[in-house]
């Protein structure tokens, strides 16, 4: 049999009443032909939904906070709106820079776009936080980055303080929503407020099931800032958090395909430890290594690469896990893989340091996760830990869904 496309689904419609003796065949026909139909449906971002915000922006002064990731299919968002004669007066970047290619953690300082002649300021430079004194040179602001899903991502703390700011200075707020690639679950530890930090701000789960615009509306919603800001959200279009979606550029310089971005959540905690995550290799957050790992069957070496110009390790050898034969839709990207954590735990030995840094704790939100880590507790015993909170949190949650969810 061909494989089923739009060519074949005509085929087969121009053909029914020859077909409708046989039910059987009628009904694999339309279920398929549903199927095509809901996939050819291509989700929208918001930033591309240009007839719902460009009118609020004609005749003011706009600040834009962008990355690389702020596009309108092939061209940036800031191109855009200056060549639809939109007044941007600054552009506001987040960790990574605003192309994207800054180290994770690394200071970045203001610059000019060479392209555009506009003050690039950075928000994980100097301060996090935009300035009350470019506000005299903004009407509105638009928010528009491409985020992952997880609490320690930092362009979500970004988005608060740019909420807080523009609640300050009195100033609209435009997110531009984007899907969330791991949007189609929740789990892990919801913070404790006593271990906030910029990779972590909000009383929220590791993964949080939420889009920025859906956030945005909970740090309202919530009273996470002293005073409501006032913002418009445009939605996506044809977007559920049943959808998987594959990003089309990299959000940050290790996440460079969606094997990366669906295994963060649970990688992404080994930051906190003395493992790699193989940055500085082709398969940053696909691997997990270190030179005591006891199991030899996999090694890398990290080397200086864009975006992990000094990688933990460089030029040692490291042994541990690969996870190239992951798929899209293994179980494997539904929830948080604490077991992995287990596995190094247990066969990485060092004399010369813990296998926890402190930074763990603001990663995982908690002072728990490490200590049941230490002690032997089972997968379920710590998974089992989280769910009161967790339960309250999706309730919370329900309320500042844009979307129809996964469940």
């Amino acid at each position: 049999m061909e494989p089923l496309n739009s060519m074949n689904i005509l085929y087969y419609c121009a053909n029914f009443t020859t077909m409708r003796k046989n039910s059987l065949i009628v009904g694999i026909v339309l279920f398929f032909s549903f199927i095509f139909t809901s996939q050819a449906q291509e989700i929208t971002p918001g930033a591309e939904r240009l007839d719902m915000y460009e009118h609020m922006l004609k005749g003011k002064k706009v600040g834009i906070v962008a990355n690389h990731t702020s596009r309108i299919e092939d061209q940036h968002l800031v191109d855009s709106l200056l060549n639809r004669g939109i007044t941007i007066s600054y552009v506001f970047s987040p960790e990574h820079g605003f192309r994207g290619i800054e180290d994770a953690g690394a200071h970045i300082e203001n610059t000019i776009d060479e392209k555009t002649n506009l003050p690039v300021i950075s928000l994980y430079g100097s301060s996090k936080k935009p300035h009350e004194k470019y506000f005299s040179d903004i009407d509105i602001m638009i928010f528009d980055i491409q985020d992952v899903g997880v609490r320690f991502y930092t362009y979500i703390s970004t988005l608060h303080y740019v909420m807080e700011a523009c609640s300050e200075n009195n100033t609209p707020l435009i997110v531009l929503d984007r899907p969330n690639p791991n949007g189609f679950y929740v789990d892990g530890p919801v913070l404790n407020p006593e271990h906030s930090s910029f990779v972590g701000m909000h009383p929220i789960p590791i993964v949080h099931g939420l889009t920025v615009g859906e956030l945005a509306q909970m740090i309202n919603g919530e009273k996470w800032i002293e005073k409501p800001c006032d913002i418009e959200i445009i939605p996506c279009n044809n977007y559920s958090h049943k959808d998987l979606y594959d990003l089309p550029l990299r959000p940050s310089p290790n996440l460079p395909n969606m094997q990366a971005i669906y295994l963060y959540p649970s990688l992404g905690l080994f930051e906190g430890t003395i493992m790699s995550v193989g940055r500085g290799t082709d398969r940053p957050f696909q691997v997990y290594g270190h030179p005591n790992y006891v199991d030899k069957n996999y090694s890398f070496m990290p080397l200086p690469t864009e975006g992990a110009s000094m990688p933990k390790y460089t030029g040692t050898v490291c042994y541990g896990v690969d996870f190239q034969s992951l798929i899209t839709n293994n179980a494997n990207i539904h929830g948080l893989r604490i077991d992995y954590l287990k596995d190094a735990y247990l066969k990485t030995q060092s004399s010369e340091e813990p296998f926890f840094k402190s930074f763990f704790t603001l990663l995982a939100g908690n002072n728990e996760l490490q200590k049941q880590i230490e002690a032997g507790s089972s997968v379920n015993e710590i998974k089992q830990s989280w769910q009161k909170e967790l339960t309250q949190y999706k309730e919370t949650r329900k309320k500042y869904l844009l979307y129809d969810d996964f469940e």
